[in-house]
């Protein structure tokens, strides 16, 4: 009896055990069937997001949050690569392709059978360049005359001795209009009657280029702006190739123009083949600066393979990163030069009759990749 008694006692430990370790499978009919997890959702945070930065701050790192029922681990892969696991469902990842991307995440959740179900969601991140180095710079700190080795002063109208948009300035080269001084840079605009090519001009100003271009980076451009109903500053950049295939083919990037019958609008804004001269339906970035004309601000564009992206004083103000790239819409493949002037008038708005002169101060133009 003693012997029966133990056998029974036996199997009934053995079957207890047995029922502990698979008391999540299900069985009917004896064979095992699978548990899923179920109601599984995917939360996901850019970091850095907000109004000025709708794909992040740069960083490219992402915080990921899955919940499911009946699920003990994870699963995480970033374009179908590699799976990343997760016990809890959280998970911080960081994208490092420079750019704005659309990358597609997917969650598993496994439940202890070891089935799963999946999700996914498509994303948008901004990676910033990194590991920048200064690659041209003129901080300005030699008085007198501007450096001819790194810019080219425009004085030869192009249009029949006028400028494109009914500007009424002529451009020259004297120092009454472009000069260094204690460690900046001025262009003075002025009320200065003066012919040149067989025209005569009211007002003089001057129109720099540099002699410098470059494919993708970041330029930065240290500016106080001159002030009065017809002034027309620019810092902007225009394809090198601009002699053998044209104006918008060249591509034109408008890092900052402001017009003076507009005081405290700054703009920034591209000009391509299939956008120019102002588009329906397109958006320029404008930023409202109280003190643009008695402090210095920062005028910068990152310029990548996928995108423009424009600051001041590093706050985004704008993008322009069409879904489409093709020669009409992403003309910006190839060098560009950058150009700083500051204009008088335009076919659609006019000087103040009492203006005098005003002045561009520049700090420095920096250029990184």
């Amino acid at each position: 009896m003693k012997l029966i008694l133990y056998f029974l006692l036996a199997i009934i430990a053995a079957c207890g055990g047995n029922k502990n370790e698979e008391s999540d499978f299900v069985y009917t009919n004896g064979e095992k069937e699978k548990v899923l997890p179920t109601e599984l959702s995917l939360s996901v945070e850019v970091k850095g997001v907000d109004s000025k930065n709708p794909h992040g701050d740069g960083s490219g790192a992402v915080q990921l949050s899955a919940v499911a029922k009946n699920a003990i681990k994870y699963g995480y892969k970033f374009n179908d690569k590699s799976e990343e696991v997760s016990t809890d469902g959280t998970f911080t990842y960081t994208f490092k392709e420079e750019g704005t991307h659309d990358y597609k995440i997917t969650v598993l959740a496994y439940s202890s059978t070891g089935d799963y179900i999946d999700i996914s969601k498509t994303i948008t991140v901004f990676v910033a360049q990194h590991e920048v180095e200064l690659i041209w710079s003129d901080e300005f700190e030699l008085d007198g005359a501007l450096s001819a080795q790194n810019w080219k002063m425009e004085t030869i109208a192009p249009d029949n001795g006028s400028w494109h948009n009914g500007e009424l300035q002529h451009y020259t080269n004297r120092l009454d209009n472009v000069y260094v001084s204690e460690g900046t840079l001025k262009i003075v605009a002025k009320k200065d009657q003066y012919t040149a090519q067989g025209t005569t001009k009211e007002y003089t100003s001057a129109r720099l280029n540099s002699l410098f271009s470059f494919t993708y980076g970041k330029i930065e451009v240290r500016a106080k702006l001159p002030y009065g109903q017809g002034t027309w500053p620019a810092i902007w950049m225009l394809g090198s190739n601009i002699e053998t295939v044209g104006w918008p083919a060249c591509g034109e990037i408008d890092i900052m123009e402001h017009w003076g019958h507009e005081p405290e609008k700054i703009s920034s804004a591209t000009h391509t083949p299939s956008c120019y001269g102002g588009c329906t339906d397109v958006t320029v970035g404008t930023t409202t600066i109280t003190d643009y004309s008695t402090e210095f601000h920062v005028y910068a564009v990152e310029w990548t393979k996928e995108s423009l992206r424009f600051f001041i004083d590093d706050e985004f103000v704008y993008a322009y990163n069409p879904v489409a790239k093709n020669k009409d819409t992403w003309p910006f493949t190839a060098d560009q030069f950058i150009i700083l002037n500051v204009a008088m008038g335009g076919s659609w708005f006019t000087v103040d009759p009492d203006f005098v002169s005003s002045t561009m101060e520049v700090d420095y133009v920096r250029v990184y990749q």
